[in-house]
């Protein structure tokens, strides 16, 4: 017949919420109770401000995405470029070719300035053939305004981003606190085993 190991018993939940509970046990001391509390402290402060932080970070990021698409709307351009070289055929990236490539071009803004610079041109297009770009105020070349699409996955992110953030800034603040907690009650064990351990060696 053969016998079952015994499964070792496993201490009630109501006991291990029990010894977090701020009561008069002679036995818990005052950096117990403070340790309780700061880990409590900080679980109800992510559970109440991880859906805060991540609305206000939605509506920050959002507000902000669209300040930059109205900015670039209001001082981009896109004009005609016209090519002053050749266009190569293809461009080996090491994964394949691309159908690009950069050439020299010259634009004339909207207030008449030439500005010269290289751009972004099919491949074997010819010199002479034009080219739509964007340009910035100062008459870089810049990319498209950002779309509203890219401004709502902006938001998104910062949504989903901040109680992460939030998260890990709580867990290196109780981290750091439960430590200097640690040496608080270190020291004060040392300071009581100091008072009491020569009384113990006398009764010897």
């Amino acid at each position: 017949m053969r016998l079952r190991r015994a499964a070792e018993p496993r201490m009630p939940r109501w006991l291990w919420l029990r010894g977090l509970w701020p009561d008069h046990n002679p036995l818990r001391r005052t950096s117990d109770r403070v340790e309780a509390a700061i880990v409590a402290t900080a679980l109800i402060v992510f559970l109440v401000g991880a859906p805060l932080v991540a609305l206000f970070a939605g509506h920050w990021a959002a507000a902000a995405a669209h300040r930059v698409q109205r900015d670039q709307q209001g001082s981009w351009h896109q004009v005609t470029a016209v090519l002053l070289a050749n266009a190569s055929s293809t461009v080996d990236i090491g994964y394949g070719a691309v159908d690009t490539s950069e050439v020299r071009a010259r634009w004339t803004m909207p207030d008449g300035t030439v500005r010269t610079g290289d751009v972004s041109a099919p491949a074997a297009a010819r010199k002479g053939s034009t080219v739509r770009i964007w340009v910035d105020q100062s008459g870089a070349v810049t990319g498209p305004p950002l779309r509203p699409q890219q401004a709502t996955g902006q938001a998104v992110l910062a949504t989903v981003v901040a109680p992460f953030v939030l998260g890990t800034v709580l867990i290196c603040a109780t981290s750091l606190a439960l430590q200097l907690l640690d040496r608080r009650r270190l020291a004060a064990w040392d300071a009581d085993w100091q008072a009491t351990g020569p009384r113990w060696n006398t009764h010897r």
